[in-house]
């Protein structure tokens, strides 16, 4: 799954911003470097002022992406070449610019129940008044604000322009079904759910308890000292991913849900569905995968984890960055070298691999100072000094998402082949777009765009890569430093072996294998001595053919 931020893959009418005639124009290098289905961000009509994840209207697209008529064509034309198209879709909250919003605002309109709107704990405005429960927000602070006309105050999980849907009142349950349905009426092959774990909340609006955690992270939403017991994975929001499914399965071919969940990947589970409940979404988000380190023992930890609490048929994702997060060559510091490895864990575990664009080219996030971001997080930390704001980022905590948002380098030349010469992207370019691109990596074979390109290619050539079991080889020599594991579907077996580390070592295999791929250039250039022994190099990834 190849993910696409619309506004910054291609530029297709010359005004600086990704619209999707653009992504129309670049569907053959898609398709050219391995990926069967793209995601993209939401383009629906919006205010953009969290770039699109603020829908006022969820049948028509924003005029700066195109049109009804481009959307189906990208279908179309998707389509025509082997690929799925994901849409983003934001089930938990609008724009406060959406006409359901705005006819909520009386007290009167039955729309008023579509949202949470609710009297506060003190009557008032803040600070004598005090908001209905000690609910925070996802990104801290109260998500209760005051509507000073009706003395009353409405709930946002997110930032104050994106009011929560009330999903206890049966009107709003069908009416976002039937955004699904007409959806996948018109062609797409499915849904990512946005915060999809926060769509229920406590009907009586209990305060939510003290948890000692200061920050939510991958493994758990709990932060800012609070725990989020009634604020997020109720076991309604399971209910209704259920009949989501259904909506999904009533429709030809395979249609596909992913929800974007935090927790343990025993928590994750629930939301799949199995056993004595109905089936629910396909898979969901493995967000540990982010942080996971190019280390051999933290990596065989997470495959040790992700294959006893969803084991097949449940398939985990595994994701190394997105729009929310700092890009993954920044991560490593521009290690190219743990990129081709961690690259090569993401597209040969038993998983279903998400390419955030760009990745496959080593693209970092440019500099973008907080006080020039657009990000509305960012304007929300552009008070906190340099050193808090570099510590915060040390920790993990993204405090402004426009780096990770940069346009796609396509060439060298002025604009990047993002925009025609002479327009100025939404976003600055990385310094580095004329070495870092698209045109100049195609055609070198010791580059990371080929690198993806062959894991790609050989995931398809080899059904045991994208259908088979995982098992893990234990009682190799060097543990520490190496990971390996077997694939394995019928009789097509593949071995991946992997050194997280600056030592060469000698491995004995036990048989031979055939040279597939090394992360250190190509099938050929893998060192084995009688077919019988591995010699890794420092930070190499080798895969081998074991089905002899």
């Amino acid at each position: 799954m190849y993910h696409v931020y619309p506004r910054s893959f291609a530029d297709g009418n010359g005004d600086g911003i990704g619209d999707l005639p653009g992504l129309i124009d670049r569907l053959d290098y898609l398709r050219d470097l391995g990926v069967d289905a793209l995601w993209l961000s939401p383009c629906f009509a919006s205010p953009q002022r969290d770039f699109g994840y603020d829908i006022a209207d969820h049948d028509a697209i924003a005029p700066e992406f195109g049109t009804l008529a481009d959307l189906t064509r990208l279908f179309r034309e998707a389509h025509a070449r082997g690929l799925k198209v994901i849409l983003d879709l934001v089930l938990n909250h609008t724009s406060d610019e959406h006409p359901w919003f705005r006819a909520s605002r009386d007290p009167a309109d039955p729309r008023r129940a579509w949202y949470l709107w609710r009297p506060g704990a003190r009557p008032g405005a803040p600070p004598r008044g005090a908001p209905p429960s000690n609910w925070k927000a996802m990104i801290g602070g109260s998500g209760w604000h005051h509507d000073p006309a009706t003395d009353t105050w409405y709930w946002a999980s997110f930032l104050p322009f994106q009011p929560d849907l009330n999903y206890r009142t049966p009107e709003v349950r069908r009416a976002m079904l039937d955004v699904a349905a007409r959806w996948l009426e018109r062609g797409a092959d499915g849904f990512r759910l946005d915060i999809f774990n926060a769509l229920y909340k406590d009907a009586t609006f209990r305060d939510n308890p003290f948890s000692p955690r200061p920050l939510p992270s991958e493994r758990t939403p709990d932060g800012f000292f609070q725990r989020r017991l009634h604020t997020s994975d109720l076991p309604e929001t399971l209910t209704f991913a259920a009949d989501l499914r259904a909506v999904c399965d009533s429709f030809p071919g395979h249609r596909f849900l992913v929800g974007e969940v935090f927790g343990a990947p025993s928590r994750l589970r629930s939301y799949l569905g199995g056993g004595s409940a109905p089936p629910g979404l396909h898979t969901v988000f493995n967000f540990q995968t982010l942080r996971t380190p190019a280390n051999a023992s933290a990596l065989r930890r997470l495959l040790v984890e992700l294959e006893r609490d969803l084991p097949s048929p449940y398939l985990p994702t595994w994701v190394l960055g997105n729009h929310d997060q700092i890009r993954i060559m920044d991560r490593l510091h521009g290690d190219a070298d743990r990129m081709r490895l961690l690259a090569t864990v993401q597209l040969t575990a038993r998983a279903l691999p998400f390419i955030y664009y760009g990745e496959e080219l080593g693209l970092r996030g440019p500099p973008i100072p907080l006080a020039e971001a657009l990000d509305p997080l960012a304007a929300r930390y552009r008070f906190l000094p340099d050193a808090a704001a570099h510590l915060l980022t040390r920790l993990g905590i993204t405090l402004n998402r426009d780096p990770s948002r940069a346009p796609m380098p396509w060439t060298a030349a002025p604009g990047a082949g993002f925009s025609p010469p002479g327009v100025t992207p939404w976003r600055p370019l990385h310094p580095d777009h004329p070495r870092v691109n698209v045109a100049t990596q195609h055609d070198d074979p010791t580059s990371l765009l080929w690198h993806y390109r062959r894991l790609l290619h050989l995931r398809r050539a080899h059904p045991a890569l994208s259908l088979g079991a995982l098992v893990l080889r234990e009682g190799h020599p060097h543990p520490r430093d190496l990971l390996a594991y077997r694939r394995q579907h019928g009789t097509d077996v593949v071995e991946v072996w992997l050194n997280a580390s600056d030592t060469s070592h000698g491995v004995p295999l036990g048989g031979p294998r055939r040279a597939l791929l090394t992360t250190h250039g190509a099938g050929d250039d893998v060192q084995l001595l009688g077919d019988h022994t591995l010699f890794l190099r420092p930070w190499e990834g080798v895969l081998l053919d074991a089905a002899g």
